[in-house]
């Protein structure tokens, strides 16, 4: 996975990290301001945003001085408050935790949705184990519902949480269900991007309001995208040397580091 700071991803990011802080809608001036710090062009800005509204997640929306803003759907801060979820969590996966399966039949007449329901499920960190039988940690259940009732498919999908049982050793299951080697080299890739960073941040050689910004930005950016393709295996069912808790630790340190100093940037008077 290597790193694709598209426009839209990062309008994302951004309303994720600091959009919801503000009182009011975000300014057009102020989104073009902010992502030109991030080398986005406005007439791509204005792209994106155009695609952001389509999908229902911004809304045209009016400032208290009357200048054009936009402002999240609710459809937008669900989405948001989900990814939170799995931004941030520090919990250690446990086994006992079990496991959340989507099991799902879609007739022959609407065999679109099928394909979309395979692509949503695997973008939510499902892996396959039988035609249309999809396993997930059961951590992922809330938000697995929410999101299949904001696109429509719940009346497709059944769920259920339990334990697996056999006959495999779960260990050698997942290695079918999900691709770990994809995954490794994700959370590699993310090391060598932002790692770097990190150093050059911890060393001392600090830089501007903006420099912290840019840089929390695009770390983020690249991180909210890993917890969805690593969907948070117990350590014992991974190849030993997994590189997931070393990238988690990198992030944690970039977003205490930078996020708080990014900020006097986006919110500045």
């Amino acid at each position: 996975m290597a790193d694709q700071h598209t426009p839209r991803s990062l309008i994302v990011t951004l309303y994720g990290a600091y959009g919801r802080e503000r009182p009011g809608p975000l300014p057009v001036a102020e989104l073009i301001r902010l992502m030109g710090a991030l080398g986005v062009d406005a007439p791509s800005v204005r792209s994106s945003v155009s695609r952001l509204k389509r999908r229902g997640l911004l809304l045209s929306a009016r400032t208290p001085d009357g200048s054009a803003a936009y402002a999240l759907s609710q459809d937008a801060h669900q989405l948001l408050d989900d990814g939170d979820r799995r931004i941030y969590d520090h919990r250690t996966p446990l086994l006992s935790d079990g496991w959340v399966l989507a099991v799902f039949s879609v007739p022959e007449a609407e065999r679109h949705k099928r394909h979309l329901l395979r692509s949503r499920l695997h973008r939510l960190g499902f892996g396959s184990a039988a035609p249309g039988v999809w396993v997930a940690p059961a951590r992922l259940y809330e938000e697995t519902r929410h999101t299949l009732r904001r696109l429509q498919l719940d009346p497709y999908v059944e769920l259920f949480r339990g334990t697996h049982l056999g006959f495999a050793a779960t260990s050698e299951a997942v290695a079918s269900w999900w691709d770990l080697g994809a995954v490794a080299k994700a959370h590699e890739e993310f090391l060598d991007s932002h790692e770097p960073v990190l150093r050059r941040w911890s060393s001392g050689r600090t830089g501007s309001a903006e420099d912290a910004y840019r840089d929390y930005l695009f770390a983020l950016d690249s991180w909210r995208r890993l917890p969805y393709t690593d969907p948070g295996l117990p350590i014992e069912l991974l190849p030993e040397g997994w590189p997931g808790g070393r990238s988690a630790g990198v992030f944690r340190q970039v977003h205490d580091l930078l996020r708080e100093a990014g900020a006097s940037f986006v919110h500045r008077e």
